[in-house]
């Protein structure tokens, strides 16, 4: 049976440019003959978004960059003029996706957006790096792994704590920590406390405006392609650009942006990549329907006993990182000290992962954060999100992926989309 089309929306602008020649949804590194890639050919890339995040995109290493994508005119011909004569820029990112010469689109758009863009990107044969939050709610993410999993895809989601560099106030990578686990040493089940004590921030800067008084809306900005699937809101600048991050409709504050950075190594460690907790608590003001504001603690408990604490307070000023029955975790962990260096030795290395994302598309082998762990870490997000958007604790199936008994806990799950947009 045919999947369902996503984007009903002139899908991929066909209409327009079938007639063009331009829409090659079959990706060539499956084509045979003179349209054949070779694995030795240079990978290729869109970068849609380039305002904010999407600056650090254009140069990461592995594809030649040849189309950039935004609804912002002032965003768009300021890249241009950077990025060479060879880059086209689009308004519409169907356009790009319509282009059977580009092997891999990076996606820096507010998170309201990743889904879609993301769902359609592997839809069209293209291979996907995403920005965190990899999607703004449960059911999104569910989408994405469905649609990148049928079509063959490579995904992968731009945190990289898991595997590459040092890991805020631990002051060491996550595979010493992954290894300390593994090895029973601590004890079981484990609790994790992430909080400015243990070397993390919030940013609760990030938080939305109440007071907002409608402007126009500048000349450069195509406004209703930039809140394309979000419910339709009076324009103000706060919105748009940097501070959108402070509303429902587009992220969830601090949270939503840092929260899958600082979480994504937790469930790695903690071996939770296909699993989710049952339990969400939850401590914090009474939120805004419309903006996202601070909150002062949760807490998620896995079936097994483990849980992670999110501190947003620093309450626990003697907090370790890691704690279990037999053992506790501070930050600035030396994994080189004699004793313990001696110990984890005799345990067997963490299983090796994919790191290099070029390989990854080249081999069709999954990067090490791949849409089905990203999904589950951007999960632990999402189930934050609800519990503070609603007020109160949840419990949720981590099968179904739904929470118990709680109707309106479920309508965040699966939020509706503004016409035409939908999954």
């Amino acid at each position: 049976m045919k999947p369902k089309r996503v984007l009903t929306r002139r899908y991929f602008l066909k209409g327009m440019l079938a007639g063009a020649g331009l829409v090659n949804l079959v990706p060539r590194r499956v084509l045979g003959g003179a349209a054949y890639t070779a694995p030795s050919e240079e990978l290729t890339k869109a970068v849609i978004g380039v305002g904010g995040m999407g600056q650090g995109h254009l140069t990461y290493p592995g594809a030649r960059l040849l189309a950039i994508c935004d609804v912002d005119k002032g965003h768009l011909e300021d890249t241009l003029k950077r990025v060479g004569k060879d880059v086209k820029g689009y308004h519409d990112f169907r356009e790009v996706l319509a282009r059977p010469d580009i092997d891999i689109v990076h996606i820096p758009t507010p998170p309201h957006w990743h889904a879609l863009i993301s769902i359609a990107a592997a839809e069209s044969g293209k291979d996907i790096w995403c920005e965190k939050p990899m999607s703004r709610t449960i059911g999104e993410g569910q989408k994405v792994v469905e649609a990148v999993q049928r079509n063959g895809r490579i995904f992968r989601l731009n945190t990289w704590f898991r595997f590459a560099d040092n890991f805020y106030g631990m002051g060491t990578p996550v595979l010493p920590i992954k290894k300390l686990v593994e090895s029973g040493m601590l004890g079981w089940p484990l609790k994790v406390t992430v909080s400015g004590i243990t070397g993390f921030d919030w940013k609760f800067y990030w938080v939305g405006r109440t007071d907002l008084i409608p402007q126009p809306v500048p000349p450069e900005l195509d406004y209703n392609l930039w809140l394309g699937p979000a419910p339709y809101k009076p324009y103000h600048p706060h919105r748009v650009h940097v501070t959108f991050r402070g509303y429902w409709d587009y992220d969830g504050g601090g949270l939503g942006d840092m929260g899958q950075h600082y979480l994504d190594p937790v469930q790695y460690f903690l071996g939770k990549d296909d699993t989710s907790p049952v339990e969400i608590e939850v401590d914090a003001p009474q939120q805004h329907p419309d903006a996202v504001l601070t909150w002062r603690r949760f807490r998620m408990k896995y079936a097994d006993g483990c849980e992670i604490i999110l501190d947003g307070e620093n309450k626990d000023q003697k907090a370790a990182y890691i704690e279990g029955p037999d053992g506790k975790l501070f930050p600035g962990f030396n994994s080189d000290i004699p004793k313990l260096k001696e110990k984890l030795d005799a345990f067997p290395d963490p299983e090796p992962q994919l790191t290099d994302f070029s390989q990854a598309v080249r081999t069709r082998r999954k990067f090490a954060l791949n849409e089905a762990n990203g999904h589950r870490s951007c999960t632990l997000v999402n189930l934050c999100k609800a519990a503070l958007y609603l007020g109160r604790n949840l419990r949720f199936d981590p099968d179904q992926q739904r929470f118990i008994d709680d109707e309106e806990a479920n309508r965040l799950v699966w939020q509706p989309m503004r016409a035409p947009w939908h999954l």
